[in-house]
């Protein structure tokens, strides 16, 4: 086991990274108020999963009781929301028991939210079992659903107790999953880490293979570049911005497609094309950059081509996105591989150029 830390001052937190993870009740009871928890998953995720968890936890004389959801991006909203309320309440949940979002990143935003939300707070612990959670969003606080004007809109930043990333659960993973994963790993090497990108272009076989050890690195090395940024920027105040690497274009592919056609990390992969092109548009990068960017993510399975929105619609749904600032789109460019930053000065002919790269259509 592998332990990383969140160094936020009082509310720091460990994030453990192994196999066989789900056994170890004690680095989740360590972490309890009361001995009394709720165990969100939902209806993919709980018949794989849960029994053992719970068994962990009861044999550790922790009162658990399950409230399983249904799954899909589609299912990340207040209806899905107020589901987990009631069964709170039903079970007279106190601010000393703890919720355990045991699933991929919609369970884990939905659960911290809640957390954040039910009795003004009350604590959380974060069990990813995909590879995008494991590497990105359970890590960092950030909780929310999504409106249909745009994604993960209505939220708060809401910090775990723990984060307890249990690499066998990566073997139940669908590929088209895993693929999505693998985007948010492009992601860090693109924007922080060029050592990291070089051996995602050797070892991408590996990780796409499943094979333990270039997965447990790849999940060491995510989480360590998160940690570090959330630790200065809790807030994304500033350099956490630069996480969105691909998520402006991305968010708007999820939205304008319904969310649940293209899972986030196809949609951030896709939109990791489009913000290389805009920066190869305005003279940031050059051609070989972009390149060696699509060759990873064809190598990782990912979509190169976005949906064919047109420019106008995309616009439209970009105009919603978080970092919007002034009234003025942020996007996060690349000056290198390993090396990205944030402007809002962008031609509309360099982004209807780069917008218009993308022929799929939806």
């Amino acid at each position: 086991m592998q332990t990383l830390n969140v160094q936020l001052g009082e509310r720091s937190y460990p994030i453990h990274i192994g196999a066989g993870l789900l056994a170890r009740a004690d680095l989740i009871v360590d972490r309890l108020s009361r001995k009394r928890a709720a165990i969100i998953t939902n209806t993919t995720v709980g018949p794989l999963h849960l029994a053992a968890l719970r068994r962990a936890l009861e044999a550790r004389g922790v009162e658990i009781f399950p409230i399983v959801l249904p799954d899909g991006e589609q299912h990340k909203n207040w209806e899905t929301l107020n589901r987990i309320f009631d069964a709170l309440l039903e079970h007279r949940c106190e601010r000393g028991t703890t919720v355990i979002a045991l699933g991929g990143g919609v369970v884990g935003d939905l659960g911290g939210f809640a957390a954040a939300a039910y009795l003004r707070g009350v604590p959380y612990v974060q069990v990813p079992t995909t590879l995008l959670a494991q590497v990105d969003s359970a890590v960092g606080g950030k909780t929310a659903i999504n409106h249909p004007l745009g994604k993960n809109m209505i939220g708060a930043f809401y910090q775990p107790r723990a984060v307890i990333a249990d690499t066998d659960t990566l073997a139940t993973l669908p590929q088209r999953e895993l693929a999505a994963g693998i985007a948010e790993v492009i992601k860090y090497g693109l924007i922080r880490d060029p050592v990291l990108f070089e051996w995602l272009e050797k070892n991408m076989a590996r990780l796409v293979n499943r094979e333990s050890e270039p997965l447990a690195h790849a999940i060491e090395r995510s989480c360590a570049i998160k940690a570090e940024i959330v630790a200065l920027d809790e807030r994304e105040e500033g350099v956490r911005v630069l996480l969105n690497f691909g998520h402006t274009f991305g968010h708007a592919i999820e939205a304008g497609t319904g969310y649940g056609t293209w899972l986030h990390g196809e949609a951030v992969g896709a939109g990791m094309a489009l913000a290389a092109r805009l920066s190869l548009r305005l003279g940031l990068i050059g051609q070989e950059e972009v390149q060696r960017v699509d060759s990873i993510l064809k190598a990782a399975g990912l979509p190169l081509r976005a949906p064919d929105l047109g420019v106008s619609r995309y616009l439209d749904l970009m105009g919603h996105d978080k970092k919007v600032e002034g009234g003025r789109i942020r996007f996060v460019l690349l000056k290198r591989i390993g090396e990205a930053f944030v402007s809002a000065d962008v031609a509309g002919a360099a982004l209807a150029d780069a917008l218009g790269s993308a022929r799929q259509h939806a």
